[in-house]
């Protein structure tokens, strides 16, 4: 997901993205760690992708305005 889409949601809907990416993630680390994922990229994007759902909720609970 793009950075221009995420800020258009509102505070609560990033709020519920990142809890089911958490669960998501917690999912795909028992997977590696019992090797049943074959594709590591999955990881590491879900792993981009919550910390960019995080620096712009972060933003947005600061008042921050970001390009």
């Amino acid at each position: 997901m793009k950075p221009s889409e995420i800020r258009s949601l509102s505070v609560d809907e990033i709020k519920e993205k990142i809890n089911t990416m958490r669960r998501e993630l917690f999912n795909l680390k028992l997977k590696v760690s019992t090797a049943q994922l074959a594709d590591f990229r999955s990881f590491r994007m879900m792993k981009k992708d919550l910390a960019k759902h995080l620096t712009i909720l972060t933003e947005k609970e600061r008042g921050i305005h970001a390009k």
